[in-house]
């Protein structure tokens, strides 16, 4: 897929379904907010993305690398600071846009054990907000990533 028509890269061009709240960037990655669903959206499902249209992890430059595995340690530091969970998982999946990003995701204190890991952001008690609710947990979320 041409970095032209990719998804993640119109939204980081504030175009498309996956325009999200930002929580931070540079020139390297991305950290937003998921709300490519119906409100009100769960709260703590990050993102983090290449700035750079790659596909793949194997085509990541070395800096790209690092810069990806430190905006997920701190985007997994802000979420457990800023949300009562019980735990932070990440994974990695590019089966439906080839464009390499990352999911961080909150698991509430609660979540039953037959929910799995990758999916706590869809138990159905998790919290909840709408854009606003959103917007509010990006602005508090920012501040465990450099200012800049």
């Amino acid at each position: 897929m041409p970095a032209g028509s990719c998804p993640i890269c119109a939204g980081h061009r504030g175009e498309g379904p996956l325009v999200a709240p930002v929580v931070w960037h540079d020139d390297l990655v991305w950290v937003k907010h998921v709300v490519d669903r119906a409100m009100p959206v769960p709260l703590g499902h990050l993102v983090v993305e290449t700035a750079r249209h790659t596909a793949y992890v194997d085509s990541l430059r070395d800096d790209e690398a690092a810069a990806l595995g430190v905006a997920r340690r701190r985007a997994a530091v802000a979420l457990r600071a800023e949300l009562d969970v019980e735990a932070v998982h990440a994974y990695l999946s590019n089966r439906s846009l080839e464009h390499v990003h990352e999911h961080v995701v909150a698991r509430y204190h609660g979540t039953p054990s037959a929910v799995p890991w990758h999916e706590s952001a869809e138990w159905i008690d998790a919290p909840r907000g709408d854009l606003a609710t959103v917007t509010a947990l990006c602005e508090r979320l920012a501040r465990h990533f450099p200012s800049g």
